[in-house]
């Protein structure tokens, strides 16, 4: 977990408060990452900044300031199937 991030400007505790979630954490972003709601293909993202929450997380992509929802799988990796362009949105909405 040593290359795990927490978005600029936040802290743990501010997201486990807006998010409602006590056990939010800050995961390693090295890992298989994939948009599956376009239409097509899965698209394969590179994620910058990933926070967990139980079976949901949020995916920062790099070059992306837009904030993915997604399932988090029990081998890690994971399917985003919904986009907010705000970090507090996203967090309201889990």
């Amino acid at each position: 977990m040593a290359d795990a991030q927490l978005p600029p400007g936040w802290t743990l505790h501010q997201i486990r408060d807006v998010s409602g979630d006590r056990e939010a954490v800050a995961l390693d972003p090295n890992r298989a990452v994939k948009w599956v709601a376009g239409a097509g293909a899965p698209e394969v993202l590179q994620a910058e900044i990933i926070l967990g929450f139980h079976s949901l997380c949020l995916v920062k992509p790099v070059d992306d300031d837009d904030w993915y929802m997604g399932s988090l799988y029990d081998d890690g990796s994971i399917d985003c199937w919904g986009a907010y362009d705000d970090l507090y949105e996203a967090l309201r909405g889990l």
